[in-house]
């Protein structure tokens, strides 16, 4: 079908136009501002900065833009995806943030954190590629706003998936971070792509016009699935910091955006026959001086918040990641979720059962906020941790194999790539030789083994073994996976010798003649200040 695309020129000048009645806001702010208010005008000349983008707020809106023709969608399942740049979570409550506090309450939120470098940098390439795709950046290939080794034909964004899937679907995006299109995050094969530039123009007055012409989108044309960026946080965060009031100042503007988007949804003349899912995302935090790219806690913050038919009102999930937006999408269309991407769906948890335990404060981790709960050595139900060769001491924490979080676990010792063990969910299973190493101990190496529940293998004759797993190796520290058949002796299945940085395992095992139960055992041993080894999500299939 025919594409159609809207590219602008830069503009010589900006003329401020009221917005017009029916784009207006339906939930009133308590401060109406008659403009976005979070940061004055900038300098007609914004310097450039490291990271690719010029954090230029200038809120002078030009001439609205046409709508554009796009073709009538064929599913009365949809999705609206909305990209707030720059969000970070932990703001939104202080914001006066109606429509997000709305959403919030009426769907399932998931805060996590980011990857930080060698893996990728806290930045808005890397991010919005990992929203976009469903994969993490070993995959999809951008490591930073360079977009330098980017994989989008392998990895394409979820849009132009549902296109390759079926082009009788009608899609839209709309941005104004012109590096998202001028790079092919979102591609030219999505039906309507409007690409405008906030750096030149300034996010704040782009945003305007972004949300202007999809309230007009969402409520006359008929899209299947819709993506709409608003970058102004991110520019408020660089300018002010996190910690402003013009931070809030310029989340509360974004989120009466979003209230006029949602209600031109709810103004289409067939919405009482259609269902929608609206998803909310970020591709980053910032610290509360402003500015992301590196490895704090605030730079890696994220979420993800989905709100529609089948997903739990008023849910807080422990286990959603950036990378379960694309699944989302499909799955809100009623699409199986595309095969190799990293993402599942909003409305289907893990159930590990790691995830279900309860987690403690620091003992010995004195770096590590008093707030922050974050380990155990308490196992779920049919499990055991083996500490009968562990030395006495070293830091508490961390003796023997522990339960613990990315947050509490990364905040130990940070960019020693603990934050790369992307593909472990919620709680997991650490054993971190290193961080026990720093408090004196008895003599004798760290040595625990982590063991499973029995599991049914009767009448089958191999079975694989599925889990997470990121492991970095020094020394002669060993990692090895052993299975038990039948309470019977160790058998080998895995010997580690190298890193293997936040993997997906899966190791077929042949089950002997008349055996009924299998013990898998992740041993860890001959290791002091040497690295870690982390899994979680154990699966047997």
């Amino acid at each position: 079908m025919a594409r159609w695309r809207i590219l602008t020129a830069l503009l010589a000048a900006a003329v401020l136009l009221p917005a017009p009645a029916a784009f207006a806001d339906p939930t009133p702010p308590s401060q109406p501002p008659s403009q976005p208010q979070s940061q004055p005008e900038s300098p007609s000349s914004p310097p450039s900065q490291p990271e690719g983008k010029v954090f230029n707020a200038r809120a002078a809106v030009a001439d609205p833009l046409p709508v554009p023709n796009l073709p009538n969608g064929i599913s009365a399942d949809k999705v609206l995806v909305i990209g707030l740049d720059g969000l970070r979570h932990d703001r939104i409550a202080a914001a006066d943030a109606p429509n997000l506090d709305a959403l919030i309450a009426g769907g399932t939120f998931g805060a996590s954190l980011l990857y930080t470098n060698p893996m990728a940098a806290t930045s808005s390439g890397p991010g919005w590629s990992t929203i976009a795709t469903g994969v993490w950046p070993d995959l999809h290939g951008v490591r930073d706003n360079s977009f330098t080794g980017k994989n989008y034909t392998q990895y394409p964004d979820f849009l132009t998936r549902l296109e390759n899937t079926n082009a009788g679907y009608s899609t839209y995006a709309a941005m104004d971070w012109q590096a998202l299109g001028d790079h092919g995050t979102f591609s030219t094969r999505i039906d309507a792509r409007i690409v405008l530039n906030g750096d030149a123009n300034g996010y704040p007055a782009e945003d305007e016009r972004i949300t202007q012409v999809s309230e007009a989108v969402l409520r006359t044309k008929n899209p299947d699935a819709a993506f709409v960026y608003l970058g102004a946080i991110d520019i408020a965060g660089h300018n002010s910091g996190a910690g402003s009031q013009a931070y809030l100042n310029t989340i509360h503007d974004s989120d009466a955006q979003i209230g006029r988007l949602l209600a031109a949804v709810r103004a289409r003349p067939t919405y009482a026959a259609e269902r929608w899912t609206v998803i909310v995302a970020t591709d980053h935090g910032h610290t509360n001086a402003g500015g992301h790219g590196g490895s704090s806690i605030e730079e890696r913050r994220t979420f993800v918040l989905a709100s529609g038919p089948g997903i739990a009102a008023g849910a807080k999930s422990a286990d959603l990641r950036l990378v379960d937006v694309a699944a989302t999408a499909f799955n809100a269309l009623k699409l199986p979720v595309p095969t190799g991407i990293d993402g599942r769906r909003a409305d289907q948890r893990a159930g590990d059962p790691f995830d279900a335990l309860t987690l403690s404060s620091r003992v010995d981790e004195t770096g590590i906020p008093a707030g922050v709960l974050g380990f155990t050595h308490t196992p779920p139900s049919g499990w055991t941790l083996d500490v009968s060769k562990m030395p006495t001491g070293g830091m508490q924490e961390w003796r023997g194999w522990s339960f613990t979080t990315d947050e509490f676990w990364s905040r130990a010792q940070r960019d020693q790539q603990r934050e790369l063990n992307v593909r472990a969910r919620g709680t997991f299973a650490v054993a971190d030789s290193d961080e026990w190493d720093d408090k004196a101990h008895g003599s004798g190496p760290f040595d625990s083994t982590l063991v499973s529940p029995s599991y049914n293998v009767s009448g089958r004759t191999s079975v694989t073994i599925n889990y997470a797993t990121h492991y970095r190796v020094e020394g002669t520290q060993k990692a090895q996976v052993l299975v038990s058949f039948n309470g019977g002796a160790d058998t080998l299945v895995k010997n580690y010798t190298a890193d293997v940085i936040g993997k997906n395992e899966a190791l077929k095992v042949t089950v002997p003649a008349g055996a009924t139960s299998m013990k898998v055992k992740f041993h860890y041993f001959d290791a002091s200040n040497n690295w870690y080894w982390a899994v979680d999500h154990l699966r047997i299939t």
